[in-house]
């Protein structure tokens, strides 16, 4: 009985830390307003007017306000070859239908929160998956319901989008709270399209992929280890590369 009253201590105290370290060093901004919010590029696009080819990017930001202690807002801008701008396809729980596909700046702070880029394809590769990804966008399950916890949400269609691309072989954030709801089912292969994830309602459950490592999820915050990285994963923090050991990033430009 003390044995499991102190493992649950222990995992209580690391779903805990990132979310409270954040608050405390006012990383996250829980004072702004959402119409005065930053919302300019962040310059990770390549330029359409100089890049003829076909483009594809996903984006995360951290979400706005108190969600930012533990989560990301993630998305994906398209741009098919020749074209003029760039096309953002993002679910939020503001407007029904949830899914919207718009004309926009692919890579605009997200209310204040600079977007990281974890994926680019250019070329055919892109324009690959730009025929796939508007084939499947009108048979997205989720479009008129939003919950923010455990999902559907944002992360939840990226991660639906990115399973069902095969040229999107991309691992979601560790902090994109609702990429592992799966809805009625209980496995599936991994956004990173290698390995297996077992979830029950994004609550609970666990992943293990080559692009992933190994997560385990409990109440939708992810703790976990990428040992190829390498990166530790925790909540609200996300993945922390170990010093002297991470790889390089993937260039955002084609």
């Amino acid at each position: 009985m003390k044995r499991w009253l102190f493992m649950t201590a222990i995992v209580l105290v690391l779903l805990a830390t990132g979310p409270t370290a954040l608050w405390l060093s006012g990383e996250v901004n829980l004072q702004g307003h959402w119409r005065s919010a930053d919302r300019s590029s962040a310059g990770l696009a390549p330029d359409p007017q100089r890049t003829r080819e076909a483009v594809v990017q996903v984006y995360s930001a951290r979400a706005f306000d108190w969600r930012g202690l533990f989560a990301v807002h993630t998305w994906i801008a398209t741009k098919p070859q020749d074209a003029a701008g760039y096309t953002v396809h993002q679910v939020t729980g503001w407007r029904r239908p949830t899914l919207s596909s718009r004309p926009g700046t692919p890579d605009r702070a997200w209310f204040g929160s600079t977007p990281s880029v974890h994926a680019t394809l250019c070329g055919p590769p892109a324009a690959a998956a730009i025929g796939r990804i508007e084939s499947l966008l009108p048979d997205y399950p989720y479009r008129d319901v939003y919950r923010t916890w455990p999902g559907p949400n944002s992360n939840t269609f990226v991660a639906w989008l990115v399973r069902q691309v095969p040229e999107l072989d991309v691992a979601l954030p560790a902090t994109a709270i609702g990429k592992d709801y799966l809805g009625r089912e209980l496995v599936a292969i991994p956004p990173g399209g290698s390995g297996l994830q077992l979830s029950l309602g994004g609550v609970l459950g666990a992943t293990l992929g080559a692009a992933e490592g190994l997560e385990v999820n409990i109440a939708g915050l992810v703790i976990g280890i990428d040992p190829l990285a390498p990166e530790l994963k925790l909540p609200g923090l996300g993945s922390i590369a170990i010093p002297g050991l991470a790889r390089g990033t993937q260039p955002a430009h084609c």
